[in-house]
């Protein structure tokens, strides 16, 4: 059977009955898990880990200035004295504090509320946002608006969901700026979309690449967009906490050495799913996989820049953009890949409307960048992240619809 063939196969399989069952019986075992390991009482869940635990340094930032502290965000010790207060005994945890200071302004609200109580209150709005950005995105597409049940339920088994819930972490956030800049897209305001995917410098690493992609296609209305919200965010942290932590904020970046060892664990690989992690878990030697991480990611740029300038629809150009802010993030946890969720939903509708070949492909590559990174773990042994795969092959299906279209654009044929 020929490749060709074969996708199609596949892409028939994945039928709505299908498709509908796998989503029901993995939030099943997702959130019964979660569930299960939730029910002790106190701050340790069945497994021994902290509930919520990376929800800690913002809520420790939300502490330090809420007692007018601000000075202390990025001091260590001052960071360990409020883990004891927090748990009434030292603590071997640490986790370092890798965020801008604004970020603890968000949680104000609940810096005066005991930390479990802080943290299920954070989880809580926060799923809400998540769910808040799905259907925003949903309610525009025209073929997946038949398929509510499936989109909720799969919107309920997507993996990162999971993972943010348990750890408490702020990706939502990072949900809403995608989110944000797409449904600007899609009514052509860019600018207001380049403020959206500005407002992400709260979460450097993700705009490693899509400056770049956007300077090289001289897309300069979303640039514009973009430097002026990150300038903004900057000059409005600089502003109200002052120029030393803004100095301090910017030494960790600068002495990488005194914590990456603590926000990257001897397994973290294995939970990172970009470009960095799919080398470093392949190849043993540090400066060969930092040689092949610079050259696949040109790669990328190169890619993802003509797809941006070409001619094709707003869901295939937003959705190369975000698959090479993910493939390019040099610092990026399961939980990050919330990203994805406007890309996949709008590449979904996208597929189930053209009836070309690559429709098919693309079919299969949505439903391997959804499921992959529940596998993730598998790579300690195997030292294959198969996620980061199936990410370049959905960039590389994009590319593919993308010289079809243009094709179909200089013969003055419809482009979809």
């Amino acid at each position: 059977m020929s490749t060709r063939r074969w996708i199609a196969s596949c892409a028939r399989w994945l039928n709505p009955r299908r498709i509908r069952a796998q989503a029901i019986v993995l939030a099943i075992c997702l959130w019964g898990g979660c569930a299960i390991d939730f029910s002790t009482a106190g701050l340790f869940d069945r497994a021994g880990n902290i509930k919520f635990q990376d929800f800690l340094p913002f809520y420790i930032s939300a502490r330090l200035t809420a007692q007018h502290r601000s000075a202390e965000l990025y001091d260590p010790e001052a960071r360990a004295d409020e883990m004891r207060r927090i748990f009434g005994h030292p603590t071997r945890v640490s986790l370092a504090n890798v965020y801008g200071p604004q970020i603890g302004l968000l949680f104000l609200p609940v810096s005066g509320l005991p930390f479990l109580e802080a943290a299920f209150i954070w989880t809580t709005l926060a799923f809400a946002l998540y769910l808040i950005c799905v259907y925003a995105i949903w309610r525009h597409l025209v073929h997946l608006r038949s398929q509510r049940e499936i989109v909720l339920v799969a919107a309920l088994a997507f993996p990162p969901v999971f993972h943010f819930f348990v750890r408490g972490q702020i990706s939502p956030l990072i949900l809403l700026c995608f989110t944000g800049a797409f449904l600007a897209l899609r009514v052509d305001r860019a600018w207001l979309a380049g403020l959206a995917l500005g407002c992400l410098i709260f979460k450097p690493p993700f705009l490693v690449a899509i400056p770049i992609i956007l300077l090289l296609s001289s897309s300069w209305t979303i640039l514009s967009g973009l430097i002026i919200s990150a300038a903004a965010q900057v000059t409005i942290a600089t502003l109200y906490f002052g120029s030393p932590v803004m100095r301090a904020y910017f030494d960790v970046f600068a002495h990488l050495s005194t914590w990456i060892g603590t926000a990257e664990l001897s397994l973290a690989p294995i939970q990172m799913h970009s470009l960095r992690s799919f080398w470093t878990l392949l190849i043993p030697s540090p400066i060969a996989a930092l040689v092949l991480y610079i050259a696949s990611s040109v790669l990328v740029l190169a890619i993802a820049a003509r797809i941006w300038k070409s001619q094709s629809s707003v869901a295939l150009r937003f959705s190369a953009l975000t698959f090479a802010a993910v493939l390019i993030n040099p610092h990026l946890f399961v939980y990050d890949l919330l990203a994805l969720v406007p890309a996949l939903l709008v590449l979904t509708d996208w597929s189930l409307e053209t009836g070309a070949s690559h429709g098919a492909a693309l079919r299969v590559c949505i439903y391997l960048t959804f499921v992959l990174p529940l596998l993730g773990p598998l790579s300690r042994w195997t030292h294959v992240q198969l996620s980061v795969i199936a990410f370049a092959c959905t960039l590389g299906v994009l590319y593919r619809a993308t010289i079809r279209s243009d094709v179909l654009a200089s013969r003055g044929s419809v482009v979809v």
